[in-house]
């Protein structure tokens, strides 16, 4: 694949992206260095529900891309039968919530092709019996069988170790790490402690941070990134294999038979103190636990290990940017919503990029200068936000 393999790239972010492109650019030949401002996934990617799939109504680009994503997740899958305890297809089901439908969400998929099923509440312990079918709306769900999730600080790990074993670098615990630029190019990456780390080509994937680190070149990327969180639940009792998102929780297990719990309306409780702490109250916490024992079967109680708060990347248009940053030679970026999802996909397709100096016409519409603005080219340290679990308030 490679026609400029002997290039030194350095990676900044050891999340799924960072990973992924790190491992796919050593595959490809390339002489690589991943830079991580603290620990692997340690931050979005060490607390995402991870549910893998193109639901709901997208463009035709974004949903093609996806598909794209979930593709080589079962490729992976294959290659890496170990994986089996950390990626699971074992399906995902959706309903509505009160005076909502998903009738068109329903014919919307159908129409664009994606493996959805609607089935009646009766029907949903047929499919689902890890669910408990009275909590299902009135007039059904939509049960999409190809869809799945994974548990990202496995698939990071695997990745890294794939990207070490064909010759690259790792440096963790870095402290608040920079792109180097001089004269408008990309040169490496300046780390906490004022060392360097020359590079060809950098690659900027510091999740919800790519913003404010872009900002500090002169370079303006809408950004609809919240504060979130998610909440990790102590082992239960029941098996749960079947990724839920319903009106009121989502819910995904983990391999050592936790659960990963979320809710739109949880983030909104959120107190983010001027500091930039999160604080998640203990109601919130409590009502997630409740909300995700009304839907599993048997209503088992449900007690919480931990809470994963920090930032959930999110584009001002909700769409990926992957590539070129046009105004800095040498620089490419990866910031988007669905990392997860995209995680494998996007990193193989940069690194692709990179390595043949050819634009991916997949990533066509998603590239950084669909904005427009000005952008310019000074470097100052940004930083990146490491994760680390923060308590139930």
């Amino acid at each position: 694949m490679s026609e400029l393999g002997s290039k030194h790239v350095v990676v900044i972010g050891a999340g799924i992206l960072g990973a992924s492109t790190a491992a796919h650019l050593a595959r490809g030949g390339a002489d690589v260095t991943l830079v991580t401002s603290g620990a692997l996934a340690d931050g979005a990617s060490g607390r995402s529900i991870a549910w893998l799939n193109s639901s709901g109504d997208r463009s035709r680009d974004y949903h093609y891309l996806r598909l794209i994503a979930l593709d080589r997740y079962r490729t992976w899958a294959v290659r890496h039968p170990e994986s089996s305890s950390y990626l699971r297809f074992d399906g995902a089901l959706k309903w509505a919530g009160v005076d909502e439908s998903f009738r068109q969400t329903f014919a919307y998929e159908r129409a664009a092709g994606y493996d959805a099923v609607w089935v009646s509440p009766d029907e949903v312990t047929e499919i689902a019996p890890d669910v408990d079918a009275s909590a299902v709306a009135d007039e059904g769900a939509i049960y999409n069988a190809g869809e799945g999730w994974v548990n990202l600080p496995d698939l990071v790990a695997a990745l890294v170790a794939e990207a070490v074993a064909d010759g690259a670098r790792v440096v963790e615990q870095a402290g608040d790490v920079r792109v180097d630029v001089e004269d408008g190019v990309a040169v490496g990456a300046i780390l906490g402690d004022g060392s360097r780390v020359a590079a060809d080509h950098v690659v900027l994937a510091t999740g919800g941070d790519v913003p404010a680190h872009l900002a500090a070149l002169g370079v303006t990327v809408p950004d609809a990134t919240p504060a979130a969180f998610v909440l990790f639940t102590d082992p239960v009792d029941v098996e749960v294999r079947t990724v839920l998102n319903t009106p009121r929780v989502a819910v995904r297990p983990t391999p050592d038979g936790r659960l990963v719990l979320d809710a739109d309306w949880a983030e909104k409780s959120i107190v983010v103190g001027d500091d930039g702490s999160i604080t998640v109250p203990d109601e919130t916490v409590q009502g997630l636990l409740d909300e995700a024992s009304r839907v599993l079967a048997g209503n088992p109680v449900l007690t919480a290990q931990r809470v994963g708060a920090g930032l959930k990347p999110i584009p001002g248009d909700g769409e990926p940017v992957v590539g070129a940053v046009p105004s800095i030679a040498g620089l490419s970026t990866l910031f988007t919503h669905s990392g997860a999802t995209l995680g494998l996909a996007l990193g193989e397709l940069l690194a692709e990029e990179i390595l043949t100096g050819a634009p991916s016409p997949v990533l066509a519409s998603f590239r950084l200068d669909r904005f427009g603005g000005e952008v310019g080219s000074d470097a100052v340290a940004v930083p990146t936000g490491a994760w680390a679990p923060v308590a139930p308030a």
